[in-house]
Order: C-alpha cells, then structure tokens, then sequence
C-alpha cells in the first residue's frame, strides 16, 4: 500500500474543511492514525509516535507532526509508505531521499542526495535567502500523474524524474534530474517564483501568488532559476545552449495561435471559463521561464538578483500578484544609474505578461528601420485581421562580430541610424544576440545574403545559440508565410563546417520531419535532399561514428549527444549511408552473437530498426525473442516493437500484425502501437491499411472504437495521395456513426489541404535543390 497527497490546486478542500486559496494563508497541526507496518510523512518533522487501539481492538499508529510554517492548503501533504531512505545534512537542514526499498539498496537515489545539499545551498547563496524549514523530504513514487509536486518540506516525484541508475555514465539522465530537483527546492522558499524542483520552496512556498491568474510568478520564476541550479551542479552543461533548446525554442513554436492565452490573464478570466488545471502548461512555465531570463538579461543578473531577494524578503509567508514583483524590480532600478530603461519596469514587462504571443522584428538594414508585428500564421485566412500588440523590445544586437549597446524598440516602428549597413558584402548586423529576447527576426535579403557567406567563411563568427536561432527564425518565418523556402535553405548551405548536434538537430526536424519520412522518398527530392544533406552531414557523422565504434564512454558528458545523436544517425541511415547501414548491422549481429552485449543506447533505435530492415526473418526473429525476454525494460520493449516494424519484407509485417491481435502475446494498448508503428514505414502504410479494414470488426469488438479511431487518425496523417484519401473516405462513411464521420471527414479534409501544400512545398525545395547540390 501506499498513499500520497497531491492538493494542488484546489484538492485540499477534499481532505479537511477549508478556505482553499492561494492568497489564505495558516498554520497546520497534522496528525495521521496509520497501519503500524508504515512510516507517516508530512511537511514538518514528526514530534510524537504513540499507539491506540480501535473498537475492534486493532492496534493502529499515530504520527503527531510539527505545526508548520504558515503556508497555503494546497502545499499540506502526506505520504504513508513502507518505504527505506537515505539521508544527509547540509547547513542543518536534514535531507531524506525516500523510495522503493530496493532502490535505495541499490543506490538509485544517491545522485539525487548529493545533488539536493548544493543546489539547496546555491540557491540560499544567490537569493540570500535561507531556507525555513529543519527538514527536506523527497519521495520517489512508482507512478505519479503529477510529475512532481513542491509540498513545503514533502517534495513528491515520479520515480523515473529521482532515481539514477550507477551503471548509467551519461549526463542526460542526470541532467534531467538536476532540472527537476531544482526546480522543485525553488519553490520551497518562494512560493511565488518555483520550478527547479528546489526552487519551488523559495518561489510558492514562502512567497505565493495571491490568485492563479499569476500562477506563473511561482512555475515560470522556478522554471528560470532550475536551469541555474542543473549547471551549477552539472557544470558542463552550457546554460544557454541548454536554456534555448530546452526552454524558448519550444514555446516558441507553440505560442504564435490567435488563441493561445497571455501570461498574466485577469482573475475574472480565469474564475470563470478557465479550467485551473489548463494553466500548467507550457505557456506558464516555458514562457515565464524565457520571460525572466529576458528581464534578467536587460537588467543585468547582479540587479535582477537583488529585487528577487527584496521581493522574497517582503512578501515572506504571505502572497503576492505579478505588479508588486514590478514595484520591487522599479525600486532596485530606481536606486542605481548604470541601467536605464525606457519606461517602467511595470510598462515594459506588462507589454509581454498580458499580451498573448510574441513579436516578430522586420529588418530593413539599408534604412535602419525596425517593425514589430505580432508573429502570427500569414497563411490562415482568420489571421489576416490586423493585431495591434506593441511590445516594448530590448535589442541586443552585434555588428561585424562586436557588441553593440543595448537598444530599445518602443513603439510599431523606430529607424535606428547606427543600425544602417554600408555597401560593404562584410559588415552584417545580427539581432537578438544568444536569444536574449523573446521574439523572431527577420532579415532583409541584403543581411541574410551577408549572414549566409559569413557562415560559409567563418560560422564562428556568429555564437552557437544565435546560429540556432538564425536557421529556427528562418523555418519558422517560412512556415508562416512571411518568406520563401528558397530563402531558408540559403542558410544550410554551410552546413558542412558545423559541428553542434543541437544546431544539427533543427536543421533535420525541419527538412525531414519524422512524420514525413516515409511520404518523402516518394518524391523526386528525394535523391535530391540525399545528396545535398549526405555531403554536408559526413563531417558531423564520422566524428561521432568514430565514438561509437571506438569509445562511446568518451561521450558520458555530452549532453546533446544523448539528446539528438539518434536523429542524426536515423538520418543518415534513411539517406542510405552506406558507413550507417554497415554500422547498424554490425551492432545488431554482434548483440544477436551475444545477447549480453549492449548497443549503445545513443543509437540503439536506429541500430535496431536498420538491424532488422537489412535482415531477414533471422533478425526479425531475434528482435521478437528480445522482446519477449524477462529481462527487457519498458524502454527497450518499446525500441524493439518499433524495430520489428521496420522489416522489409511484406510477410513479417503482416505475421506482426497477425501477432498484434493475439491475447496471450500483446496487450490491446500493443496491438494499437504495432499499427502505428507499421504504418509510418515505407511499405508498412499498405499493409497495415489492408490489416485494418480486413479486420475491422474483430478490432472494435476486442479493443473499443476509441483505440481505432486513434488508429484511423494517425493513418490519415499519412495518405499521401487523392485516392488514398478518397480511399479513407469510403471506409470511414461504411464503417462509422454519422457524429465520427463528421470529425473524420474535417481531418481527411485538412489532410487534402496539407497534401497539396506539401506538393508545392517540396516543387520549390527540389528546385532549389538542383541548382544547388553540387555546391
């Protein structure tokens, strides 16, 4: 057994009559009767255990705790489990790592011990804020919706995002663990601020947003400060690589829809037709995140960390709303005369917390003149309405390899003299500099022609994070129809000199998207985008492949290896790399000589998938008794289900299916995967077409309408042609209630839409590309 509490937002009033707010504020007696086989955990220390009998004369525990701090309901917590521990003390704070029995014998939670002390005492340090309470407990559950919760004194976590295997050498995993941990002490000093798990404790825990509406005042804040905390304790992370890649690149691609909320919304908005639960979402934590780390960037760190720390010091145990974090940043201002703003600190960050989206910067560089526009999709019709959003913009901007003073675009549209480029093909301006704002630029053809040669001669000229930002500014700019492909792929042209993975990796998500690759190799681009990317990827590639025939070890911390190495491999592989392919099959027949051999996991989906393509059922056989192995993770179950649909031959790809639909060998949720995996594949699209209309009615008994109609979706997104459409079409109008072809009609209908814009798309990259493939 075992019982954990998880009261935010408003689940306190659940457990024990009470005003369950943010802003109301008390102090908590808890005492918890338990089974005496169990230990009881709460937010403070317990200070009694004592015995009582029921009626029945059964002998029950009772665990008398502390009263706490004065804090919010929806942070009271308690756990009751049978669970082991480790423990240590850092500046009289004990600290407790509680799991599983098994794990803690195994050392699983020992990385997360040595790593809470530190990151509790960087963060004392940098906020000059020390930490309340006399003990820390954080609890690793086998299975928690919640991902991890900031509990003042009980941090609670899902068991994969604390635990660290000893046998795993690789930074990743660590990685992501320093990010949650911190994240989640952030908020236990503030409950305003938090989202490194540590981070919570300082920002939402001391300091608590006075309504929800601010929610981001306690995640984003955290979310800002737990990127700090991972590098301190993992130093050779880059912060900023990390930061864009993980943090501003993803919102970015998700907060340019007309409907997509601001920041800070009104209390009213969200008392009403807003669900609680929606507000913990990118937008709160991602975006919060990139909006501080802007805010700290204009500022200057020294000058954001001392209004931090005088905000958390006036609002300790008590609440607070987005403007006094604003009044206490303007009084730190106010009290020096190195930064100057161009208006209040309210007025300037207002501009970007409740508004919804974020700007895009139109350059015009023979001028100096910059226009901002909210970046919105020019290509839907419902977006051509116009939007008045102004932003007040810092520009951090470099020419000709020197920063330049920091500069401010306050109003639609500004000429900045300094910012005029002479005649010279060698003096560029880039904008923006290391993604030090939240916004997209872009270019005039003069500077990105500039920008483009000064990559080919010299791409170190231009820092790693703006290079990324560049080539994501310009897909983007084309997704949304404010240039041409033509334009983008420019900027690839240098591609042969870069050696970061995390630059590689937006290059590749953008021309060969995971979802097309199947549809592309019927194209003429083709053997077209083979030639092109092969020649520029060899470099990139063989550098790596070298580490993974000779010393994979040697890669332990290299972050973005064990992030994106995966894509580059699967890419070359698809681009029919010979050095690949042959790499892909000498791995798997060495692991099929010896089952105890490990392929290494940077690539072992890839290595899995051509293993078997480029085999026979004798592979194929061998993947499915791996499967079917005691011993085999989810993980790799899951790698291997996708392996064995990679399979060339039509017969082991309709066996595979034949196998999906048995009881006894596949759970239902398996057979659905099976389906999809097939149908992502080259031949596997037919087949499993086929598969499903011929069994269609032994499907829906045994699994439910709702799983084939996942099904049904995923299979519309990869019709590549009319008569595959129409195809869908007939079978959805025979098979489904009138209400289900009504939503899959509008699906096959967008699917049409997408195809033939996809048509004209690859018509250009295909032209481009022949004029440019022997470059």
């Amino acid at each position: 057994m075992l019982i954990a509490s998880q009261l935010e937002p408003t689940y306190a009033r659940t457990v024990y009559p009470c005003f369950d707010e943010p802003a109301m504020k008390a102090t908590f007696n808890i005492r918890i009767v338990h089974d005496p086989s169990y230990v009881a955990l709460s937010n403070m220390p317990a200070i009694d255990v004592s015995e009582m009998k029921d009626e029945n004369g059964s002998l029950w525990t009772v665990t008398t705790f502390n009263t706490s701090l004065k804090m919010s309901t929806y942070l009271t917590a308690f756990v009751i489990c049978d669970f082991d521990y480790v423990t240590r003390t850092e500046r009289g704070n004990e600290i407790r790592i509680w799991a599983r029995k098994e794990a803690v014998k195994n050392g699983y939670v020992d990385y997360a011990l040595n790593i809470t002390g530190p990151v509790f005492s960087f963060l004392e340090d940098l906020l000059n804020v020390s930490y309340p309470l006399p003990k820390t407990d954080l609890v690793a559950l086998p299975d928690f919706g919640a991902g991890a919760m900031e509990n003042w004194g009980l941090m609670t976590f899902q068991e994969s995002s604390l635990m660290f295997l000893p046998s795993d050498k690789f930074t990743s995993r660590k990685a992501m663990i320093a990010i949650i941990v911190s994240h989640e002490l952030g908020h236990q000093a503030c409950e305003t601020l938090g989202h490194f798990f540590f981070l919570f404790q300082w920002f939402g825990n001391l300091v608590t947003m006075n309504w929800w509406n601010d929610l981001w005042l306690n995640e984003g804040l955290a979310s800002y400060f737990e990127y700090l905390g991972a590098t301190f304790v993992e130093p050779k992370l880059s912060l900023d690589k990390f930061f864009y890649d993980r943090v501003v690149q993803p919102v970015l691609r998700e907060d340019n829809e007309i409907g997509v909320r601001s920041l800070s919304e009104s209390e009213d908005k969200i008392k009403g037709s807003f669900s609680l639960m929606s507000l913990f979402d990118s937008i709160t934590y991602n975006k919060g995140a990139s909006i501080t780390w802007m805010l700290s960037g204009f500022l200057t760190e020294k000058l954001f960390i001392r209004a931090i720390t005088l905000y958390l010091k006036e609002f300790s145990f008590s609440s607070a709303n987005q403007d006094d974090l604003w009044t206490h940043i303007q009084m730190v201002v106010d009290a020096q005369d190195e930064v100057q703003l161009p208006a209040s600190v309210k007025e300037i960050m207002d501009s970007w917390t409740c508004q919804n989206g974020f700007p895009v910067l139109t350059l015009n560089l023979t001028t100096g003149t910059i226009n901002q526009e909210q970046f919105l999709n020019k290509k839907n019709e419902t977006s051509t309405d116009s939007y008045n959003n102004t932003w007040i913009i810092p520009i951090s901007w470099m020419r000709n390899g020197s920063s330049q003073p920091l500069m401010w675009l306050d109003k639609s549209s500004k000429v900045f003299p300094e910012m005029q480029v002479s005649e010279s093909e060698y003096d560029w301006i880039l904008l923006n500099v290391n993604l030090s704002g939240y916004y997209r630029v872009n270019y005039d053809q003069l500077n990105l022609q500039r920008l483009a040669r000064l990559l080919e001669n010299d791409p170190k000229a231009i820092p790693a994070v703006s290079r990324f930002q560049l080539i994501d500014d310009v897909f983007a700019l084309t997704q949304f129809g404010y240039i041409q492909i033509e334009t983008a792929l420019e900027l690839t042209k240098y591609l042969a000199r870069e050696d970061e993975l995390f630059i590689w990796n937006v290059v590749l998500l953008n021309l060969v998207p995971e979802n097309l690759e199947s549809t592309l190799k019927n194209y003429e681009v083709y053997p077209l985008l083979k030639k092109y990317l092969l020649k520029r990827m060899l470099p990139i590639y063989h550098y790596y492949a070298g580490f993974i025939r000779q010393n994979v070890d040697a890669l332990e911390d290299d972050y973005f290896a064990q992030a994106y190495l995966e894509k580059l491999f699967a890419t070359a592989c698809w681009l029919g790399l010979q050095d690949c392919l042959n790499l892909s099959s000498e791995l798997y027949a060495k692991w099929m000589d010896n089952p105890d051999y490990e392929i290494p996991f940077l690539i072992r989906r890839t290595v899995c998938c051509y293993g078997v393509a480029l085999g026979s059922d004798k592979e194929w056989n061998f993947a499915w008794e791996m499967y079917n192995h005691t011993d085999s993770t989810k993980e790799d179950k899951d790698i291997l289900l996708s392996a064995m649909s990679c399979a060339k031959e039509s017969w082991l790809l309709y066996r595979y299916l034949q196998y999906g639909l048995s009881d006894t060998l596949f759970s239902s949720n398996c057979t659905s995967i099976i389906i999809l995996y097939v149908v992502t594949k080259d031949i596997g699209h037919r087949i499993a077409w086929e598969f499903v209309t011929e069994n269609w009615p032994l499907l829906c008994e045994r699994y439910g309408k709702e799983l084939l109609h996942d099904v049904l979706k995923v299979m519309g997104r990869y019709v590549n042609t009319d008569v595959q459409i129409q195809e869908l079409q007939v079978f959805y109008n025979a098979t489904l209630e009138e209400d289900e072809r009504v939503a899959t009609t509008l699906l096959l209908e967008f699917t049409k839409f997408e195809n033939m814009e996809r048509r004209e798309l690859l018509i250009k990259v295909a032209s481009w590309l022949r004029k440019n493939v022997d470059d």
